[in-house]
């Protein structure tokens, strides 16, 4: 309200207070009883028409005035630096969540004795589910604060952030993880909960255009399968579904990742680089039925 009647107004004196530095004089203030009614009748009349019906008219321009030189001229316009906001988790920038953490502490990735480990103790999507969530408190925390790369991710989940009620159906899972590991932990959970959703039949990436969920033909299904067959398929698997979550869920993703390109061309893996069958796009690649046909 503050900015528009700043707007139509022209005014040039206008100016900012952060919401934590807020007072009573920079606030809008009023009681309709008090302040509104009075004013809003004073600029109405009343006509008697033939027959005893009346009808009311109001000075809606002048209303305006009032109230735009009474309660808004002169306040500022507030900032949300200065305290807290809430984001939906859905919503999270994990990109710059990861890059946060990877700025305060070493991060590395998970050994394959450790992820086939995890695999094997994470059999429901519930269970799964459950670990990501977990996880994801702990990437939040760690964003902010920082941590000791060497400890063990139990030890901090139950002793720092006192959630050790929440995490006893999933202790074992973290007993071969630390604190560098905590984001190539989240990636494989992540891909490990849509293999869980994919197994229960439900729908996987529905946030994703459909550009880049085109079928798989059965040309490029016996290509992809001897290169994996060579290059395995764990990493190709983790670093499709990364691509997926963390690249084309925004509205720009077409223009960093063209369905029509190959999909090795921008991978960070050096074998899927060199060796991924060029025939091979973006928009067969990064689909559902890649997953479901290969698990």
């Amino acid at each position: 309200m503050v900015y528009m009647v700043q707007k139509f107004s022209e005014e040039n004196n206008s100016y900012s207070v952060d919401t934590s530095e807020v007072t009573d004089q920079h606030v809008i203030s009023y009681e309709v009883e008090r302040d509104l009614t009075p004013l809003i009748l004073s600029n109405c009349q009343y006509q008697v028409h033939q027959g005893g019906e009346t009808s009311q008219e109001f000075d809606l321009e002048k209303i305006q005035r009032q109230i735009s030189s009474r309660f808004l001229q002169g306040k500022p316009r507030l900032t949300l630096k200065g305290i807290p906001t809430l984001v939906y988790r859905r919503d999270w920038d994990y990109e710059h969540l990861f890059l946060s953490i990877k700025n305060k502490m070493a991060q590395n990735p998970l050994t394959n004795s450790a992820i086939s480990a995890i695999r094997g103790q994470l059999q429901s999507y519930s269970d799964a589910c459950e670990a990501l969530s977990i996880i994801e408190v702990t990437l939040r925390f760690l964003s902010t604060a920082g941590g000791d790369p060497g400890m063990d991710l139990n030890v901090y989940i139950q002793d720092i952030l006192q959630m050790g009620d929440q995490t006893a159906l999933i202790s074992k899972v973290l007993d071969r993880c630390q604190l560098r590991h905590v984001i190539a932990l989240w990636l494989f959970l992540s891909a490990h909960k849509s293999e869980q959703r994919l197994r229960l039949k439900k729908e996987v990436f529905r946030e994703i255009d459909v550009k880049y969920k085109e079928d798989l033909s059965p040309q490029h299904a016996r290509l992809l399968h001897t290169f994996l067959n060579e290059a395995g398929l764990d990493a190709f698997l983790l670093e499709l579904h990364e691509m997926i979550v963390l690249k084309l869920r925004g509205p720009q993703a077409e223009s960093s990742f063209n369905p029509r390109w190959r999909y090795g061309l921008l991978s960070s893996v050096i074998i899927l680089y060199f060796l991924f069958p060029s025939r091979i796009l973006y928009g067969v690649c990064l689909c559902t039925s890649v997953f479901s046909k290969l698990r």
